[in-house]
């Protein structure tokens, strides 16, 4: 495991770099600049290097090479029946996750989420499935992502309830599914969750 300081510092370049991508505020951009400066320091005093070579690897935070974006997404099954969500943004389905944060492995980042969206407490047990999502079923996005499908066990016995991006939480069984958010989660998706319930045999699938 990485130096907790490690961490902290790749996450302030994480925001740094998302700050300065999507402002449009020269204020803002000075702040962020900022962060970008301090992360900087930090990694070049955590590995005793010039901050000429921490700044040379990182030269335009707002720039770099494109890679594809991590999308994790959980799967609760329980009695036959499938955790969903509700998004506000489209009032639409969806399995629970989210993009991946800068700083957690790929099982607490979904811990994260179904936390953050249904208010329940799970532990990921198994990677399901890796789905290429321009080369599945979605609809076009110009974003490249890959999306990873984890079931989850739950820790508590809360009831789902929504977070601050979800207006509803609840259990659907196969053949009554809700209308749903085709840019986070299609049928093949859920279809997939309900078999990897069933058999913990399978191998997980991937593109």
């Amino acid at each position: 495991m990485e130096p907790q300081w490690l961490t902290y510092g790749k996450r302030l370049q994480s925001i740094a770099s998302t700050g300065l991508h999507f402002t449009r505020d020269r204020f803002d951009r000075e702040r962020y600049e900022e962060i970008a400066t301090i992360a900087n320091e930090m990694l070049s005093a955590l590995g005793d290097v010039p901050i000429e070579r921490i700044s040379d690897l990182i030269p335009d935070f707002a720039r770099g090479y494109a890679t594809p974006k991590v999308d994790v997404r959980g799967a609760l099954v329980e009695e036959n029946m499938i955790l969903l969500v509700r998004e506000e943004c489209d009032g639409l389905w969806t399995l629970p996750g989210g993009f991946a944060d800068v700083g957690l492995s790929p099982a607490r980042n979904i811990e994260k989420e179904m936390r953050e969206e249904a208010g329940l407490k799970v532990s990921a047990r198994r990677l399901f499935g890796v789905r290429h999502k321009a080369s599945s079923g979605y609809p076009a996005d110009v974003r490249d992502f890959y999306k990873m499908f984890f079931l989850c066990d739950r820790t508590d016995n809360a009831l789902p309830e929504p977070g601050l991006e979800t207006i509803e939480a609840r259990f659907f069984g196969i053949d009554d599914l809700p209308p749903l958010s085709r840019g986070r989660t299609i049928e093949a998706d859920i279809h997939a969750a309900f078999a990897y319930a069933t058999d913990t045999t399978k191998p997980a699938f991937f593109d």
